[in-house]
């Protein structure tokens, strides 16, 4: 019984398929606007409550990013624009920070302070918060639910990059696989039709990248894909400038792919070859480079500690996945449709898997250590968990690689002249696979043929077999045998009949050539060995696409310090300062108590109570008392007596605060012997 091994477009489709889940899983399990850059502070903070109105709105950042006119926007609360609409670069030194003015003349109230940009790493990040002039209030402000990068147009985002991973990796390892180990793959139509594809993969998934990138950073409307002003604004972005250089190193490599499989294929004359393939070699590694580039100069590379060192070790990383990757494609192709590759092709690839594996290690070790930082962060952040998974796939895909490695080496060598004999059958399977791809190829084949067909036709009629059907019966059966001629002489045969029979001869030969290999144990534990590395490296690319789109750790982490090292005290550098309107019910029972916490931090801080009429003008009250309750942790009320300085104005020293947190302020005023009050207002104190 003979092994036969299953058919590649079976196998690919459930790569397909595979792929596809596993992007439907990660994708939708990601955050839509994983972001690179964060929000480490701002002025007003979130929540706070200012007795005046400030003059602007500052925003601190992690890293450098992108803001347009229309990042910042303050909104009063009935919705209405309370910012100038001009952005302020604040930035000094490596503080990243930028600001909006606002309109004079506010009235008191909650304002949203809403904000969006793009990450220094080209990925949108967007956030929201209020504080308050004067005293909380109702807003009418309703944010859109969707963050920038989401929705439809943030999937088919993701898909495209995706693509573009898959597409250049193929392209190059692909390439290189000819090249470096099996040469005569250049002249192999499935190889061709692999290579190609992978071009046209990477090059459509560059435009969708380069339509979607005002969408995906702006509105989140595909419509806005064709806004050719929106377009106009990509373009003058590093992300837009870089998808552009991908866009035109693309065509490069089509005349590579052009001239590998064209010129190189007819070139006969072995020096003339050589110097072809040295030229191929060194335009090809230019051209791969700077593809790789282009991601390296405007994502993750381009930003953060160490970019000069960050981005060659990033194109390097790159060139290692395309080179083991795409070249493990390749060769699953010529495993499954071109069965005659050579052993020899097989073990160059495996040394060539293995330097690529070499420089993965120590290129992802580098950008580990640079994205990640700690051993916290590689436990406790999303991308250090994507990162282990990553890892996990590693050693994975290394361990199937050995296996691969151990068919490799079990494939005993053929003596010269078996494997003379393997590479012509090669070659003949080769060029009747073309004949039959190309129908009019192979029917001039046919026809220039017909002499030398039929001469084997009559031979077969002599000896009574009909090998095209690869069955042993008289040909009397069919018709009268040479015998029967009166002269003796062979019959007149229709040359096109001729070549029709050569051609089946052709493919019962073939065919039974391959059923010969497919026996072989060796060849058909490659196969399966190569077809499940190629599995687990399609949701390792998957992975590595979303880790991509995900906020390295080592930002996460600094952002989570530096919100914890400014507190979330309601003022930065400034006192707590809250008005509290009353009224007791009685004789000039109405008026307003401001309340101000100096520094409003965790510690000593001074309190000082105004207690005003509704003109503004003092009133001078019998008693005032203070109570501060930290609910979260059950600590409180903490009594405050205030000593009363002058008509409306009392004070405390060293009142004490614990612990940072939100905490409930209570002012009792009673402003007579029967008419008292409680107000309250929950504030954030650091």
């Amino acid at each position: 019984m003979t092994t036969t091994a299953p058919r590649l477009g079976t196998a690919l489709a459930r790569l397909l398929i595979l792929a596809a889940a596993l992007l439907g899983m990660l994708f939708a399990g990601a955050a839509p606007a994983s972001a690179h850059a964060a929000l480490t502070g701002s002025d007003p903070k979130d929540g706070a409550v200012v007795v005046t109105a400030p003059k602007e709105v500052n925003l601190t950042f992690s890293e450098q990013v992108a803001m347009s006119a229309d990042s910042i926007r303050v909104l009063d609360p009935a919705g209405r624009r309370a910012d100038t609409g001009e952005i302020r670069d604040l930035c000094s030194g490596s503080v990243v920070r930028y600001g909006v003015g606002l309109r004079a003349g506010l009235p008191d109230g909650t304002y949203t302070v809403a904000w969006q940009a793009v990450s220094a790493d080209s990925h949108p990040i967007a956030g929201a918060f209020t504080f308050s002039i004067g005293a909380p209030s109702q807003t009418s402000v309703a944010l859109p639910d969707q963050e920038p990068g989401g929705g439809l147009v943030g999937v088919l985002y993701g898909i495209a990059r995706y693509l573009s991973y898959a597409g250049f990796a193929v392209l190059v390892g692909g390439g290189a696989f000819v090249l470096i180990c099996w040469p005569r793959g250049a002249s192999v139509r499935p190889v061709q039709r692999a290579v190609v594809r992978a071009w046209l993969t990477l090059t459509g998934a560059t435009l969708v990248m380069l339509l979607l990138r005002n969408p995906y950073t702006g509105s989140g409307e595909l419509s806005d894909a064709f806004d050719l002003a929106g377009l106009k604004s990509v373009l003058e972005t590093k992300t837009g400038a870089a998808l552009t250089s991908r866009l035109l190193l693309l065509g490069a490599a089509a005349l590579f792919v052009a001239v590998l499989f064209g010129s190189y294929t007819r070139r006969t004359d072995p020096k003339e070859k050589k110097d072809l393939v040295f030229g191929l070699g060194v335009g090809g590694t230019v051209v791969a480079t700077g593809i790789a580039g282009t991601w390296a100069l405007a994502e993750h590379a381009s930003t953060g500690i160490q970019p000069g060192i960050a981005m060659p070790v990033d194109i390097l990383h790159l060139l290692a996945v395309a080179a083991w990757l795409g070249g493990l494609t390749v060769l699953l192709v010529a495993l499954y449709r071109a069965p005659s590759v050579e052993r020899a092709a097989v073990e160059r690839f495996s040394k060539v898997a293995f330097a690529s594996v070499a420089a993965l290690a120590a290129t992802g070790l580098y950008q580990s250590w640079r994205q990640v930082g700690s051993w916290s962060a590689l436990t406790g952040t999303r991308y250090g968990q994507l990162l282990l998974v990553k890892i996990g796939l590693m050693g994975v895909l290394v361990g199937i690689a050995w296996i691969s490695r151990r068919w490799t080496q079990r494939l005993a060598d053929l003596p010269s002249s078996e494997k003379e004999t393997e590479e012509a059958e090669g070659e003949e399977e080769e060029k009747q696979e073309n004949e039959e791809t190309d129908g009019a190829a192979g029917s001039e084949a046919g026809t220039a043929t017909d002499s030398g067909t039929e001469g084997a036709f009559r031979t077969d009629r002599a000896s009574g077999t009909d090998e095209a059907s690869g069955n042993d019966k008289p040909f009397g059966a069919d018709g009268p045998s040479g015998a029967d001629s009166p002269s003796g002489a062979s019959p007149e045969v229709d040359p096109e009949r001729a070549a029709q029979l050569a051609r089946q001869r052709a493919a019962v030969a073939t065919a039974r050539r391959k059923r010969e290999r497919d026996a072989d144990p060796e060849r058909s534990g490659l196969r399966r060995s190569v077809l499940t590395e190629a599995a687990v490296a399609v949701v390792l690319l998957a992975v590595t696409t979303v880790l991509t789109a995900t906020e390295p750790g080592r930002t996460e982490e600094e952002a989570g310090r530096s919100t914890a090292a400014s507190g979330p005290a309601a003022v930065p550098d400034r006192p707590v300062d809250v008005r509290l309107p009353f009224d007791t019910g009685g004789v000039d029972g109405k008026g307003v108590v401001r309340l101000s916490l100096d520094p409003g931090r965790t510690g000593a801080n001074g309190l000082h109570l105004y207690v005003e009429r509704p003109d503004g003008k003092p009133l001078d009250v019998p008693e005032i008392k203070v109570a501060l309750t930290l609910e979260a942790k059950n600590v409180g009320p903490l009594p405050v007596a205030p000593d009363r300085i002058q008509a409306g104005h009392w004070s405390a020293s060293g009142v004490q605060i614990p612990m940072p947190g939100e905490w409930r302020i209570q002012v009792t005023v009673r402003t007579s012997d029967i008419d008292q009050t409680t107000i309250d207002k929950n504030v954030k104190i650091g």
